[in-house]
């Protein structure tokens, strides 16, 4: 029996899955079933099973991504939760750091914490920013207040104690006393889900791992059940937001590590594209039905943060989110999907997102019930979509139903036809993504002409080749499989864990025992961790310390080498970094004291090298093509554009714009501009063509 992995990806519009075996990988994507999510991810085993000719029983094992963790802290759909803090400290959450995220706007609200007041309770109790106890806990305090909690009826416990990063004891007698008289409760200690300074975006993260907890265990549970009844018994595993996978087990007691799981999956995808074809400068550029992510990839690496925000709450403007305070890989996420909804606004302009019709009812033309016009629409009526072979032919779309809504939401309004309309929403979606990803560049110090894009999910290979007319870049690579991309991601992201700890240190006061000594002890967490997925593997660690001048708000990265670590030197550490920190800002701060504040400690299963994809010579046009309108927004007319089957083109294939290659799951969108060729490894590279000379 051939023993195959299977990578699921439950998105806000579909559920992507992907299996790879000996035979050959096979894929699909059905609509999100949101009640039961593992109705999808169990129709969409059965099919690809089906298409490899082997039964569930030959799933060695599942590797899967799910927005369920970010949906059910955008939608405030967590289970009832208190929070225990340090008496003074109840409205951190509310009071945020205080800064305003939209300097002018003289009528800014804030967005509401996940806990309102009456949910927060406290206790007489203080450490100091060195763990040294300043007022001790009374048990007796903390029996009376568990014992209302309990009264209360509360599911989920998160626990918040000033500065217990540096010192956990009084976390743990509380979490004591809360196993003995709450038993029935789940509890969060911020010391276990995210041990670092900064009590707003600590407490905060930990509330809302307590939030998700009982509603992601349940699913868990549930899912790994029936999967076993459908016959696939075997280990499953969660890709998390640091873009590594861990265990079921690890991911039900954190599942804020889950937030982004599914985006985190791409970025994965998307580095093993650019090792495979040489590529150190790559924009990920991931749209599907409900978000677009952005993200950076350097030297094969995606860019990595400590800190991200969730649910936005006015125009994706960074501060105006719920700060989860997690490993994470870092990419701008906004509301530009396929299912995205467009509308004109007071001031007679189109908008676009961040509302979404998901797969319930879906975009007008899915003929499900929805009326207003979605960006899926508006490719369907500029003819970037075949109506009649959608997700290859498994939904049918309907070109009228997409008229009507544009005609009736925009073109009303606006006195235009249904095709003017949907250029003016193709083009404000893409506007919108391209804006995002500038912003994101400028903010990283980055020149977007410099790089190359790989584009993947359902929407993307549709808006790629706009995209990069808009951003000055000139070519573009859309992978075999692009449309379920974050899914096969999972495949090939490592088992991996992150430590972290804050144990702020100045560099006049670098003690190179105590930081060895910190480095083992995380180098043993996260390694415990990755050991209970592959007990066998090879583990390689990456460590990193955040660093900054002494009366700075925040610190940058420095990645130490394995030896810097176990024989730690502070004026090694120091040059290096003096040396990032001129090559961020252009100089140095001469007579100030360099700070740690954060350690971090990653360990890794170590992947096989990717095999790197040999260069084809041109073939030229391959032929045998079907014609097909299409609207070039760039010509700003309709143009007669080729149509490819994927399927057909040999490596070598080129064909000139404009062009549509069509396959099961996206069509890639070849405007009068550009020029595609098929590569060695069937990857899809859409060029510019004045780079071509």
């Amino acid at each position: 029996m051939q023993m195959a992995r299977l990578g699921v990806d439950i998105g806000g519009t579909f559920t992507d899955v992907v299996l790879e075996s000996e035979a050959g990988r096979f894929s699909t994507k059905v609509l999100t079933t949101y009640s039961a999510p593992e109705d999808a991810i169990v129709e969409g085993m059965h099919r690809v099973c089906g298409k490899a000719g082997i039964d569930a029983g030959g799933i060695a094992q599942i590797i899967h991504g799910t927005t369920l963790a970010t949906n059910a802290l955008i939608e405030r759909r967590g289970a009832k939760t208190a929070l225990i803090t340090t008496k003074g400290f109840r409205d951190v959450i509310e009071m945020r750091t205080e800064s305003r995220f939209e300097q002018y706007d003289l009528n800014l609200v804030l967005p509401d914490p996940l806990l309102p007041r009456n949910r927060r309770y406290v206790v007489e109790e203080r450490m100091d920013a060195r763990g040294d106890v300043l007022v001790p806990l009374d048990r007796a305090e903390v029996e009376a207040l568990v014992d209302d909690l309990a009264e209360a009826g509360y599911e989920s416990i998160a626990v918040g104690l000033l500065h217990a990063y540096a010192n956990d004891a009084h976390e743990r007698l509380i979490a004591e006393v809360l196993a003995e008289r709450m038993p029935g409760a789940m509890i969060s200690l911020s010391s276990e889900v995210s041990p670092q300074m900064r009590e707003y975006e600590r407490f905060n993260t930990t509330i809302a791992n307590a939030y998700i907890k009982p509603l992601m265990k349940s699913y868990l549970d549930r899912l790994k059940a029936r999967l076993a009844d459908e016959g696939a018994d075997c280990p499953v595993y969660l890709m998390h937001s640091g873009g590594g996978i861990m265990a079921l087990e690890a991911a039900a007691e954190f599942p804020v590590r889950l937030v982004e799981s599914g985006p985190a999956g791409g970025a994965i995808f998307a580095a093993d594209l650019a090792a495979r074809h040489g590529l150190d400068k790559v924009l990920s550029f991931d749209m599907g039905g409900t978000t677009a992510k952005i993200c950076l990839i350097k030297a094969q690496t995606p860019k990595t943060a400590r800190v991200f925000e969730v649910a936005r709450s006015y125009r994706f403007k960074k501060g105006s989110g719920m700060p989860i305070s997690i490993p994470v890989i870092d990419m701008v996420e906004i509301g530009a999907g396929g299912g995205s909804l467009a509308h004109v606004d007071a001031m007679n302009q189109i908008r676009v997102g961040p509302e979404s019709a998901g797969s319930e009812p879906g975009p007008a033309c899915y003929g499900r019930g929805g009326d207003k016009p979605a960006v899926t629409d508006a490719d369907l009526v500029l003819g970037k979509l075949d109506p009649k072979n959608f997700a290859a032919g498994t939904i049918p779309l309907y070109p009228d139903k997409a008229r009507t809504a544009l005609d009736n939401v925009i073109g009303a309004a606006l006195d235009m036809d249904a095709q003017e309309a949907a250029f003016g929403v193709a083009e404000v979606v893409d506007e919108n993504m391209a804006n995002a990803a500038r912003v994101h560049a400028v903010e990283n110090g980055e020149d977007l002409s410099d790089y190359t894009m790989i584009a993947f999910g359902g929407a993307a290979p549709l808006h790629a080749a706009r995209l990069c007319e808009r951003l000055g870049i000139r070519r573009c690579l859309v992978p075999q499989g692009a449309g379920v991309g974050s899914a096969i991601g999972f495949l090939r992201a490592p088992f991996s864990f992150e430590a972290t700890r804050s144990v702020f240190t100045a560099m006049d006061e670098f003690d190179p025992a105590a930081v060895q000594a910190l480095f083992s002890e995380m180098e043993q967490e996260a390694t415990s961790f990755v050991r209970e997925c592959d007990a066998a593997a090879e583990i390689g660690t990456e460590y990193k310390v955040y660093m900054r001048y002494a009366g700075q708000g925040w610190e940058i990265p420095i990645q130490l080498s394995p030896e810097q670590a176990h024989a730690p030197d502070g004026a090694d550490i120091l040059s290096l970094f003096e040396a990032e920190y001129e090559k961020l800002f252009g100089r140095t701060v001469a007579g100030l004291r360099a700070e740690i504040t954060v350690w971090s400690v990653n360990a890794a299963t170590r992947l096989a090298a990717p095999v790197p994809v040999d260069p084809v010579a041109d073939t030229g046009d391959p032929g045998g093509a079907g014609q097909r309108d299409l609207f070039d927004p760039a010509a700003g007319k309709v143009l007669l554009a080729k149509v490819h089957a994927r399927a057909a083109l040999d490596p070598g294939a080129a064909m000139a714009g404009p062009a549509l290659i069509t396959e099961e799951e996206t069509t890639i969108v070849v405007p009068a501009s550009r020029h595609a060729r098929a590569l060695g490894d069937s990857t899809i590279e859409v060029i510019a063509k004045e780079a071509l000379s």
